[in-house]
């Protein structure tokens, strides 16, 4: 089994998800419109080229997304992506490449239970947590 976050994005799911990969290393392995899809006729003109799916993979790990394709959109809320990282200097690095434009939550720091851990919202208004457990630290 494997579970999967997917993403809803309000019209700017492109955008998100080439950040996403940059800032990840991740590839992005599939990309469609609804325009291109057979939800084409059931969608509104001006939502043809937004995106009925993205995905983007990286060490086995797969996150995906879409936008609304012209149905009201209420945000995505109550859910983080929560990103492991191998070395703080990873989690530096993401950290600031996901907050960029967007709002920081919870400064990256040392935490009880890990020597780097922060929240933000990024500017598309997705959550995320960045972890790198390391040896562990008292706050």
């Amino acid at each position: 089994m494997q579970i999967n976050a997917y993403l809803t994005f309000d019209g700017n799911c492109r955008q998100a998800f080439e950040q996403y990969a940059r800032v990840l290393g991740a590839t992005i392995t599939m990309v469609s419109t609804f325009g291109e899809s057979p939800a084409a006729a059931h969608v509104p003109a001006a939502a043809h080229d937004q995106l009925i799916h993205v995905r983007i993979e990286r060490d086995g790990w797969v996150l995906m997304g879409s936008d609304s394709g012209g149905m009201p959109y209420q945000g995505i809320h109550g859910v983080s992506v929560s990103v492991n990282v191998d070395s703080a200097d990873e989690a530096e690095r993401v950290f600031n490449g996901l907050s960029d434009g967007g709002k920081v939550t919870m400064a990256l720091g040392k935490t009880f239970w890990a020597e780097r851990f922060g929240m933000l919202v990024d500017r598309f208004g997705a959550a995320w947590m960045v972890n790198f457990e390391g040896q562990g630290a008292q706050a």
